[in-house]
């Protein structure tokens, strides 16, 4: 008889399964155990109450605002910190300017943004600008790294040969800037979502997940939070493996490897 062995990649997805199904269980024992829904409701509870939810409107008009504005500030925070990125190569005082201001950024909480941000920013507008400054020095910082990591050989042969800048930013700047992309991507996604969502609780736009998180809160409906925080972690790994797919079928298309199906 032939023995079937397990592919390292069908082991990695089955451990990964098992890991889910514990922590899983282990909710649910707790659950049963406190015995008291207010405090902690059963991922079947969070499940059931998460299905209702989907099929009232309201959910949708929650999801697609807060998805919305999440993703427009992240676009325009990593479209940014690659211009900025590229700007620092070229020029070491863009390099020395951008360093406190990023740095500042970074250590600065993120309550605190909020409530100075209030002061200038429309609550509807607040957690564009959140996940804007969230994502902002993770990519700067990533796509940098890249740029500096290309090979200086390959710069100086094209340069030797009068390489167009366009044919160096995709021969040699593309390839050694795009895995620091993808790495400031699975970085900033999920605290992109955190600081838009908290952002949101505090402004209570309207069609928004964090305002329904609030008035979930103010009602003691326990399931309904942490409905809607499942949804939260659901549509957070969602869109990360959407972007990365994206870019990956970009760096890709610009270095003329046709995708694999």
């Amino acid at each position: 008889m032939k023995r079937t062995s397990t592919s390292p990649k069908a082991k990695d997805k089955l451990l990964r399964l098992g890991a889910v199904v514990f922590w899983l269980l282990l909710w649910q024992i707790g659950s049963m155990l406190l015995n008291q829904e207010i405090l902690l409701v059963s991922p079947v509870s969070a499940c059931a109450t998460l299905i209702r939810m989907m099929g009232e409107s309201a959910f949708y008009q929650a999801v697609f605002g807060s998805f919305g504005r999440i993703l427009a500030g992240f676009v325009l925070s990593t479209l940014l910190g690659i211009l900025l990125a590229a700007l620092s190569r070229a020029f070491s005082v863009v390099r020395i300017l951008l360093r406190p201001l990023l740095s500042t950024i970074k250590a600065t909480p993120v309550a605190s943004i909020v409530i100075l941000a209030l002061i200038w920013i429309r609550s509807t507008n607040l957690s564009i600008f959140i996940s804007f400054l969230m994502v902002l020095p993770i990519a700067y910082e990533n796509v940098l790294e890249g740029f500096d990591s290309a090979d200086p050989k390959l710069l100086e042969m094209a340069r030797v040969f009068r390489i167009p800048f366009g044919g160096r930013v995709r021969a040699i700047y593309a390839p050694a800037a795009f895995p620091m992309l993808l790495t400031a991507v699975r970085l900033s996604l999920g605290m992109c979502w955190k600081a838009g969502i908290a952002a949101e609780v505090i402004a209570q736009p309207r069609n928004s997940i964090g305002s329904a998180l609030q008035q979930a809160k103010l009602f003691f409906a326990t399931p309904e939070m942490f409905a809607w925080t499942l949804a939260i972690i659901l549509l957070s790994v969602a869109l990360e493996k959407l972007v990365v797919l994206l870019i990956t079928a970009l760096q890709r298309r610009m270095e003329g490897t046709p995708c694999s199906h």
